[in-house]
């Protein structure tokens, strides 16, 4: 029996998306997709008619939409410290099962240059966007001011980013732990003075 039609397409984002977080955006090539995900040569132009661009950009928004529901879905808690402790946690997991290799998708793609796809920044600008939006509604619902949640927010995710990159360079865990801990003090802090 052959696999369906949308199988392979969905193989091959899912394989983008895995090789992003491990090799970056310039190094996750038509060849290297399929060779990880299995698809026949023939399926790329077919399922992405944009090319490599097109793939990738598939791939951002798969990965982006992914952790947006585990922000959105943890942010729904009612205690606005476990719902951020749980997304360190998160990514302490994925550091130390993949032995400090996977990182942040998004990320891969806005640090590198894409001249060629200048879709692609907007693209993790985009994830970036709705991720800060997540968990800034999450504080306003604690009673956080608007502009406040907006601010710590986009720190959380500056700094969990920062700390992933460090830990993958350090092969330690030891920045996650540190950026999760200030970040649990400043938010008891926060909630608290509010």
């Amino acid at each position: 029996m052959s696999p369906r039609r949308g199988e392979s397409r969905e193989r091959m984002v899912l394989s983008a998306a895995a090789l992003l977080r491990e090799y970056g955006a310039n190094a996750t090539s038509i060849d290297r997709v399929l060779a990880h995900s299995g698809a026949p040569r023939g399926s790329v132009y077919h399922h992405f008619p944009g090319g490599r661009a097109q793939l990738i950009e598939e791939a951002v928004a798969l990965a982006g939409a992914f952790i947006s529901g585990l922000i959105e879905t943890a942010t729904r808690a009612d205690d606005p410290l476990e719902a951020v402790d749980a997304f360190f946690a998160l990514w302490r997991e994925r550091l130390i099962s993949s032995e400090f290799r996977a990182g942040c998708p998004i990320v891969a793609v806005a640090v590198e240059t894409n001249d060629d796809a200048p879709q692609l920044i907007r693209s993790a600008a985009e994830v970036f966007a709705r991720w800060r939006d997540a968990l800034g509604a999450m504080f306003v619902r604690h009673g956080l001011p608007p502009e406040r949640s907006r601010r710590l927010a986009g720190f959380i995710i500056a700094a969990i980013e920062g700390a992933v990159i460090m830990c993958r360079a350090e092969q330690s865990i030891s920045p996650l732990e540190a950026a999760g801990a200030e970040i649990h003090d400043l938010l008891v802090h926060a909630l608290r003075d509010r």
